[in-house]
């Protein structure tokens, strides 16, 4: 069967078997950027990504699903020359250890900043209990998470 989907805001068409995982139809497509731990119950958060503006496990969703639907990757939010205020808070607070978990992470953390722009701490910690980290113990990334609310909403004014 093929399935077309926006992937990074960009019209894409594979391929796949109606048993497949978005994440293992984004893997065999070359997207390494999303992470996976062999879970595949989407209890480690490693291979968020956004389905419509809204973190899911990419292991726990059948490819058919994303029919027509948009799809994000870590791809989608920024780059080295222009980097979205969650990356640059999260290099300038040094809330990157190994890097495995990050991409989830900050999937979710843009997905609560889109509907929240000024959440609580506790807000954002419970955002991120769908994402496992073995490295940070958190501290450093709920930082992070905080000085992005603050340059997003400066951004704004």
């Amino acid at each position: 069967m093929r399935v077309q989907f926006k992937l990074n805001h960009k019209e894409v068409s594979f391929n796949v078997h109606p048993g497949e995982s978005l994440f293992e139809v984004l893997r065999r497509e070359g997207n390494y950027e999303v992470k996976g731990s062999n879970c595949r119950d989407g209890s480690c958060g490693a291979c968020t990504v956004l389905l419509d503006g809204v973190p899911v496990p990419s292991c726990t969703i059948l490819i058919g699903r994303v029919e027509g639907r948009e799809v994000e990757t870590i791809e989608s939010l920024g780059d080295m020359e222009n980097l979205h205020p969650l990356q640059r808070a999260f290099l300038e607070n040094g809330a990157v250890q190994c890097g495995y978990c990050i991409p989830g992470i900050l999937l979710v953390a843009k997905a609560l900043l889109d509907r929240d722009p000024n959440p609580s701490r506790e807000e954002i910690e419970e955002e991120l209990s769908g994402n496992i980290c073995r490295c940070t113990g958190y501290v450093q990334q709920i930082e992070a998470i905080e000085r992005a609310a603050e340059l997003l909403r400066e951004e704004r004014k």
